[in-house]
């Protein structure tokens, strides 16, 4: 690979993104949480609340939302944005949502604290580019259907233009398998933590397209050596309007960050 910014050997250490009240990276397993979608003041209010009850500092919440149909949800656009920023304000978290093109990373620029660039449009080399111009962190997320290779050179369009604090996100390629809506591909954390010094995370949501399973992903996750995860919640799954059966309710949610509380220093990392 011609990796010349993104890879291991570029810099020495690890880079490590600092968000003041929390850290993504090398020593850390840094849990972001949220709902698919903005859908309401209320529910994002909820949620914000719930978090800062279990000592979490990042919450997600898609906006602007690229769905396989036109019929689909499509997100709160703007309103949402407002939502999402006074909820995280009120309980002094960090937010992280997606832009989709031009127009939307100005207005996610405006608000955001990570801006997301989503597996659909990891390959936009555009979109990439402007990125990059920003001075915000980005997280990368792995288009599903992408080697390991091409998603590094995608990350390395964002650092060439002088954005440096990239996050990787795992989030499951498509297979022939039909049991989970991706596969997730937990090798790609060891590989990658040798290609390159940027943080990476797991998404094991989209990956498990199912909230049963979920739980054991975050335990892989962490055995793996991940830097963290990023797990759709709601309130009430049944009732969401986008991707309710890959969430977790609060209660499961708080059940499985109790358990790898306990054994994260096991791991020799500070769950944040």
């Amino acid at each position: 690979m011609n990796l010349k910014l993104v890879n291991r050997k570029s810099i020495n250490g690890n880079t490590i993104i600092d968000l003041g009240n929390v850290k993504i990276g090398q020593g850390y397993f840094t849990i972001i949480a949220g709902p698919c979608s903005v859908e309401n003041k209320e529910i994002i209010e909820e949620t914000a609340h719930f978090l800062s009850e279990l000592n979490i500092k990042i919450m997600r919440g898609g906006v602007f939302k690229p769905r396989t149909s036109p019929y689909s949800f499509q997100g709160l656009g703007k309103k949402g944005l407002e939502y999402l920023k006074l909820a995280a304000e009120k309980y002094n978290l960090k937010v992280i949502t997606e832009a989709l093109d031009e127009d939307s990373l100005k207005m996610v620029n405006e608000c955001a604290d990570i801006i997301q660039i989503g597996s659909r449009n990891a390959q936009n080399f555009g979109l990439l580019k402007k990125a990059g111009k920003l001075n915000k962190p980005v997280l990368l997320k792995r288009g599903f259907m992408m080697t390991i290779e091409e998603f590094l050179y995608s990350a390395e369009y964002i650092v060439f233009e002088g954005n440096k604090n990239i996050i990787l996100c795992e989030r499951g390629i498509r297979t022939f398998e039909t049991k989970t809506r991706n596969t997730l591909d937990i090798s790609a954390i060891p590989v990658l933590k040798k290609e390159t010094h940027l943080p990476i995370i797991i998404d094991p949501s989209h990956a498990a397209g199912r909230s049963d399973i979920i739980p054991d992903l975050i335990k892989a996750s962490l055995a793996v050596g991940a830097h963290g995860i990023m797990v759709e919640i709601h309130p009430k799954p049944e009732k969401a309007l986008s991707d309710g059966k890959q969430s977790l309710n609060f209660g499961k949610f708080k059940k499985i960050i109790d358990e790898i509380r306990n054994i994260s220093k096991c791991f020799g990392v500070e769950l944040i």
